[in-house]
């Protein structure tokens, strides 16, 4: 596999000043990294992927606070909050991923909690807490994890109880008026028996405000909640149930007007304010319950069993024009609920190993918005709902043929059946059933003037994702490996389609499709003071599902989703440790990608030459040094860090939403008293101040519209553990 030369910006030049530092004092060797990537435990360098792990002392150190912080710890990997929104999320891995977070349409990248599947974006913005690491899982894993993972997958892992009494309290007070407050804690019941539970608190005053309410932007306001129980009857059984539940009532989120409004309004100085008429109502709750259950059969086989159970619930509202006039409101409303059953088989020989099982997913992705058009006087009525039902059985079976050498070969088949209502109609008025009473009271009921869609239909789908690898343990420091990986994205049903003039799209889009090469290498070096990562892939994307809008002739657009792309993605990732000296280590990563699109039909012509793919920079990086200082009878942790995003287009087509390449400084103190109690922390992030826009709407005019990442903000952190 070719790849083209490799450019990048000075900033990540660091990598190679971390790799290539002096090494004539440095005693330390790295710690040993523990991942579940291959659905058993496994040391990081033994697993021929390209993962990242994030343990909590490390994301404690790096001042990690949701999900989307990992981004700047995994190269070519963007992890950002979702446009109008404070907990959906936007994931994109070597670009792929999911853009719009609307109901029925599905992921790129697989979110999962104790390997249990979360299907919709919807409150993914998960904030870090009782949580033993994170897994960022790059590439294909179609056959072990199943469909929509296609560019990867992120694990939120949680760790088992001890049996001990265990009580710790943290806290958070900080700019914008943040106070945190998290507080967990577990115990033995008795000598099988333990139960913990964590509870959190996030909030926060806006960084900006809506000038016609006086209510806040950018404010956080969540209440997170878990308990867990875990039972071990025998040495050779495991039982552990899980429940948690997320309320999110921040305030809804409008963006930044790049251009003078409609009604002459001005541009706003600040990008986190907003003009808009609509209040700040905004609630997303999300809740659900597992059951683990393990069953260690004999020395070489286990047996395992995940059930698990999860809903969603969102109401929220939109601007689109950011003026104080109902120019383009959108209120909406996603409702879902899912139920997966998992049951697998790891075996264990003296020179093979095999993970095996079957997986059930039973869901409903269910929702509805209006937009609501003032000027013309009319509104746009969509509501729907996609059930959808899964089946697949998969294997990975890895053989150790000779003292060196590993083959690995996997394969899974899934079968999705997906059944869609949909619902499109153009109201007189402002509002439907939907909104009217509670935002456009005053005004006349809106009647319905014409139904565009209106229909019911189901359809179904079968794939076999393959993969093959061939590992080669060089010697006890080096490890190396090739591997070719499948998997696809489901397909499913447009919620937005207009059939009174595409006809087509109750026949719904067919899922896409990856087809990946990867070479790589795992190597601890110099005593294990030396850890360097790295993968060079290559990537054919087909069937993309990709969204062209029209002008139709009432003045409204329809987005038509076709498989109409196909792109090549390549690139290299690097991740690099060099422990310096006994108290000081640099980390590094570097993330280069080169996608293109091959082909983009619109109107029946390639328009391939004008479209880019969307959310993925072509170099990613990180530099970040680990100081530890004896200070009193404890020990400070000192971790200043630089990351570097290269310029990035938020949707395919080029324009105003654009986002110039930007670097976020970071640094972070952390002082652990010496008997290991307490600890006392301050986390800067975004030193720098820097401005820089990581979602946004483009209709053109005064319905372009960006929303922002966090301006500079300081934190004082505390816990102590009882």
């Amino acid at each position: 596999m070719r790849v083209p030369t490799l450019k990048v910006n000075p900033i990540a030049a660091g990598i190679m000043l971390a790799c290539g530092a002096s090494l004539a004092y440095a005693e330390p060797a790295l710690e040993e990294v523990t991942v579940t990537a291959q659905k058993r435990e496994q040391s990081l360098q033994e697993v021929p992927v390209a993962v990242t792990a994030i343990g909590e002392a490390a994301l404690m150190e790096n001042g990690v606070v949701d999900m989307t912080d990992i981004q700047k710890l995994s190269p070519n990997t963007t992890l950002q909050v979702s446009r109008g929104t404070n907990s959906t999320l936007t994931a994109f891995i070597r670009g792929i991923g999911q853009q719009d977070p609307l109901w029925g349409y599905e992921p790129g990248v697989g979110i999962y909690i104790d390997d249990v599947y979360i299907a919709r974006p919807q409150g993914a913005v998960m904030d870090v807490f009782d949580v033993e690491r994170i897994e960022v899982l790059r590439g294909p894993q179609g056959t072990l994890y199943g469909k929509n993972t296609i560019g990867g997958a992120v694990k939120y892992v949680t760790k088992k109880m001890s049996g001990d009494t265990d009580v710790s309290v943290g806290t958070s007070l900080g700019s914008y008026n943040q106070r945190d407050f998290k507080i967990k804690a577990s115990t033995g019941l008795t000598e099988n028996l333990n139960i913990g539970a964590a509870v959190a608190s996030f909030n926060r005053d806006g960084f900006g405000e809506n000038i016609v309410t006086g209510e806040d932007q950018y404010n956080k306001d969540i209440m997170a909640a878990r308990v867990s129980l875990e039972y071990s009857p025998t040495e050779d059984l495991f039982f552990r149930f899980a429940a948690d539940k997320t309320t999110d009532d921040s305030a809804s989120k409008h963006g930044h007007r790049f251009t003078t409004g409609f009604g002459g309004e001005e541009v706003l100085s600040s990008v986190y304010d907003t003009q808009s008429n609509l209040p700040a109502d905004n609630l997303v709750e999300t809740s659900g319950m597992s059951l683990t259950a393990e069953w260690q059969v004999s020395d070489s086989i286990t047996v395992k069993s995940v059930t698990a159970s999860r809903e969603g619930e969102t109401e929220t509202v939109i601007d689109f024009d950011s003026v104080q006039a109902a120019g383009f409101d959108v209120p909406a409303y996603y409702d879902d609920e899912q139920f997966s059953q998992e049951f697998q088989l790891v075996w264990q020989g003296e020179n093979a190993d095999l993970v095996s099982g079957i997986y059930y997913y039973d869901g409903t992705a269910a929702g509805g918005y209006d937009a609501v058009l003032a000027g013309n006087g009319i509104t746009v009525n969509v509501e729907g709902a996609v059930d959808t039902e899964s089946l697949s059985a998969y294997a990975h079976y890895n053989w150790q043929f000779a003292d060196q050498w590993n083959l690995n070969l996997g394969g899974r088949y899934t079968r999705d059946e997906k059944a869609a209502d949909v619902y499109n109609a153009v109201l007189l008025g402002l509002g439907s059933d939907l909104s009217h009473d509670k935002y456009y009271a005053d005004t006349p009921d809106s009647i319905v003037i014409a139904v565009r869609t209106d229909y019911t239909n189901s359809d179904s789908w079968g794939e076999f994702s393959p993969r093959v690898g061939l590992d080669y343990q060089v010697n006890d420091d080096l490890m190396m490996y090739a591997s070719y990986s499948t998997g696809f994205k489901s397909g499913g049903f447009d919620m937005r389609g207009v059939a009174t003039s595409n006809p087509l799209t109750s026949q719904g889009y067919a899922p896409e499709t990856v087809r990946t090469a990867e070479m790589g290498w795992k190597l601890d070096a110099m005593d294990n003071r030396l850890r360097l990562n790295g993968a060079i892939f290559r990537a054919d994307y087909t069937d993309m599902q990709l969204t062209t809008q029209r002008l139709l002739e009432d003045g409204t657009t329809a987005g038509d989703v076709l498989n109409a792309g196909k792109s090549r993605i390549q690139g290299i990732e690097l991740e690099a440790s060099l422990a310096l000296t006994d108290n000081l280590t640099a980390n590094a990563n570097l993330g280069w990608v080169d996608a293109e699109f091959v082909e983009f039909i619109s109107g029946g012509v390639d328009i391939s030459d004008t479209r880019d793919m969307q959310n993925t920079p072509d170099t990613t990086a990180m530099v970040q040094l680990n100081w530890s200082v004896p200070v009193g009878a404890g020990e400070m942790v000192v971790v200043p860090s630089v990351s570097y995003r290269a310029d990035t287009q938020i949707f395919e087509t080029p324009g105003i939403l654009d986002q110039e390449a930007y670097s976020l400084v970071d640094l972070t103190a952390t002082y652990y008293s010496a008997d290991g109690k307490w600890s006392l922390g301050l986390q800067g992030k975004n030193l720098a101040d820097e401005e820089y826009r990581i979602a946004g709407y483009t209709f053109g005019g005064p319905f372009d519209t960006g929303f922002y990442g966090a301006p500079r903000t300081v934190a004082l952190t505390g816990t102590y553990n009882f």
